[in-house]
């Protein structure tokens, strides 16, 4: 049996999105830019398809743009709102915790003469409201916040920042990283109070290269892309129709069950965190995590690579953190000020609604063996 709790990571393509891109693929598979009937049924189903995405966001379908992952949405929202400032300053704030997604296209605009202020967490992993009021100056043009860490789980206070933002000045556009919050803690864009919001398919059981951007209601940005006026121009490019209708399908499947989803995930992360401390006394509790399919846990002394390499070997799936990592030091965990010991045993463990316990259970067993000698056992 192979046992994966790595679903921070990516999750299995549910039943109903399988299904909806197969139907589209083989049956519907007109171009919805087309004006003959099989691409009008098409055009049709694309809109529906939105609405679908967009009523489980909580936000209109007419602020939403298909993209094809989280990643581009977070650089599209980045580029787009520093080209929107561009009279105002060239000052961003950001965190020390975020996907690199966002960290990257920062890096890449310091060298072009930005300046960019990333704010430090507690040691829970949260970001203070003090901190970015002060952060705040007049030539801010962008604060971009994750709502959770993809490593900790921690939600960040993005309301409360939004407001504070908006306080200072309306002109600066706020934005969120919201690809491991959709779905799994409750909010829409619009309680959040933010003008750009990025998520992506993959982690909700759609397939991977889907995403989608929410862009409030009047708000006018440059295009990502030019093209053939796709998206209402903004983002050009034929429709990914498949996997557009997957991800509809597996947000109408969330939508229908998704408190029982949450409960389930909560409970599974609590008897796992209480079996792990049981079974194996040395573990340490690096962050709980405030979602419920997020935590993660240290073997202090024992490195995090060769941790999952032996579990691995068990047929159980964990990471050391982000995958986008590749195996580097994570600059999440190294954001806590973790003892060195520590922060060389992190792993993240993350579960999806088809999570057990005896997955939960088979991972303690893992960690026990590697702690007591047993590596192969």
């Amino acid at each position: 049996m192979m046992v994966y709790l790595d679903n921070a990571s990516t999750t299995r393509v549910c039943e109903e999105a399988a299904r909806a891109a197969l139907e589209v693929m083989t049956q519907g598979y007109g171009n919805p830019s087309s004006r003959y009937a099989l691409g009008q049924a098409a055009a049709k189903r694309l809109e529906e398809d939105r609405a679908a995405v967009a009523a489980a966001l909580g936000c209109e379908s007419s602020e939403l743009y298909f993209t094809s992952c989280g990643t581009e949405g977070d650089n599209w929202s980045i580029h787009a709102a520093v080209e929107y400032g561009r009279r105002r300053g060239k000052h961003i704030v950001t965190t020390a915790i975020e996907h690199s997604a966002v960290l990257e296209p920062l890096k890449a605009l310091e060298a072009q003469g930005y300046r960019v202020t990333r704010l430090r967490p507690d040691k829970e992993g949260r970001v203070s409201t003090r901190a970015l009021r002060e952060a705040l100056r007049e030539d801010t043009v962008l604060v971009s916040m994750m709502l959770v860490n993809n490593e900790l789980g921690t939600v960040q206070p993005v309301q409360e920042c939004a407001s504070i933002v908006k306080a200072y000045s309306p002109d600066i556009l706020f934005h969120t990283d919201a690809v491991q919050a959709f779905l799994k803690v409750p909010f829409t864009p619009a309680e959040l109070g933010v003008d750009l919001l990025t998520v992506s398919g993959h982690k909700v059981r759609a397939p991977k290269g889907i995403g989608a951007q929410y862009i409030r209601a009047g708000l006018k940005l440059n295009p990502l892309l030019r093209g053939g006026g796709q998206e209402k121009g903004l983002r050009p490019g034929t429709e990914a129709t498949a996997q557009i209708a997957a991800f509809a399908a597996a947000c109408r499947t969330w939508s229908e069950h998704g408190a029982e989803h949450r409960a389930h995930m909560a409970e599974l992360k609590a008897y796992a965190l209480e079996t792990l401390k049981e079974k194996v006394p040395d573990l340490e509790v690096v962050t709980p995590g405030d979602a419920p399919h997020i935590c993660s846990v240290s073997l202090p002394g024992y490195p995090s690579e060769m941790v999952v390499r032996a579990l691995n070997d068990r047929g159980v799936c964990v990471s050391s953190g982000s995958a986008c990592h590749r195996g580097k030091p994570s600059h999440v965990f190294a954001a806590l000020g973790l003892p060195k010991r520590t922060l060389m045993g992190v792993l993240r463990i993350s579960f999806c609604p088809d999570s057990t316990r005896e997955e939960v259970d088979a991972l303690a067993e893992g960690l026990a063996a590697i702690r007591a000698g047993r590596v192969g056992a």
